[in-house]
């Protein structure tokens, strides 16, 4: 499954980039965020690897982020590995002019390999969609208020 989407942010892009690039905000606008821990590499390079944490509830997550290419301000790809499922994202942030930057994303599932996620995929694609239209959102509104 593959997903593409922008968005347009009011503010520079150097400045929606700081906020994308620096892992403690990520907080702000990705529900259950808990932490990011570098695990190899340098910090932000490519090919670094992280773990990152989440929960929900009583429900926790960890996610592995490996950086495939920081080209920022321009342009930022990793992949995501988790036991059940792998994806990837594409992030290119495009100047509009000095108050106004374009955030163009796409995500695309690899792997889902556990049945009720595959299960979800097939009966209710629009859920992956959706969670990454959200984080999106939440996080032009975080950048904007700032």
């Amino acid at each position: 499954m593959k997903f593409k989407g922008s968005l347009e942010i009011k503010k520079p892009r150097d400045e929606v980039v700081k906020f994308f690039a620096d892992p403690k905000y990520l907080g702000e606008y990705q529900d259950g965020f808990s932490k990011k821990e570098l695990i190899s590499g340098e910090k932000g390079k490519e090919g670094s690897v992280s773990k990152m944490y989440y929960k929900d509830g009583s429900r926790e997550m960890e996610l592995t982020e490996t950086i495939i290419t920081n080209r920022l301000p321009d342009l930022f790809e990793s992949s995501y590995h988790h036991k059940y499922m792998d994806n990837t994202m594409k992030c290119i942030f495009i100047e509009l002019d000095d108050q106004l930057t374009r955030y163009e994303y796409e995500y695309e599932y690899t792997r889902i390999n556990w049945i009720v996620p595959r299960l979800m995929a097939i009966l209710f694609p629009g859920m992956y969609r959706k969670q990454g239209e959200k984080w999106m959102k939440q996080f032009k509104e975080f950048v904007e208020k700032q």
